[in-house]
């Protein structure tokens, strides 16, 4: 019967809720709340891989803390943000592309348009990939739909 009752809860919880679930701006890290799991985002670019940012180098953009490995990836964030920010708040793009709300992963990205583009999965970074022109137009379409653009 507790099972029954929890199961119902959860349901109506859903259904009780936005019809478009989103995942949370920016995919931040569940226990300090900084942005992209605490991941500097210029070093992205500059490293061609995500580090972890440092507390000494903290700023507030698009409603989350960012961190960054230093003084010069902080400076360049503050001078242009949607230059370094994940494109679609973070969200999968190729999820977002079939017209669905993920997660991203800071792990399996691509730099797509001289933007850093998260996904889900390794296989959907594939598939985002090998027709990237079309789907990047779809998951631009779909992006304000499902939630998946920060509110700045």
């Amino acid at each position: 019967m507790m099972c029954r009752s929890l199961a119902l809860t959860l349901l109506l919880g859903v259904f009780a809720g936005n019809s478009h679930a989103r995942p949370p701006i920016f995919v931040p890290d569940p226990i300090s709340g900084y942005a992209i799991g605490g991941h500097d985002p210029v070093s992205f670019f500059i490293d061609g891989h995500p580090r972890k940012g440092s507390r000494q180098h903290e700023y507030k953009w698009g409603g989350v803390e960012w961190i960054f490995v230093n003084e010069g990836n902080m400076a360049a964030f503050q001078r242009d943000p949607e230059a370094y920010a994940p494109l679609f708040a973070g969200c999968g793009a190729f999820a977002l592309s079939e017209g669905f709300a993920t997660e991203g992963n800071p792990f399996i990205y691509a730099i797509i348009e001289k933007r850093l583009v998260f996904f889900h999965s390794v296989v959907n970074r594939f598939l985002f990939i090998a027709n990237q022109t079309q789907l990047m137009k779809s998951a631009a379409g779909n992006a304000g739909t499902v939630g998946c653009v920060p509110d700045l």
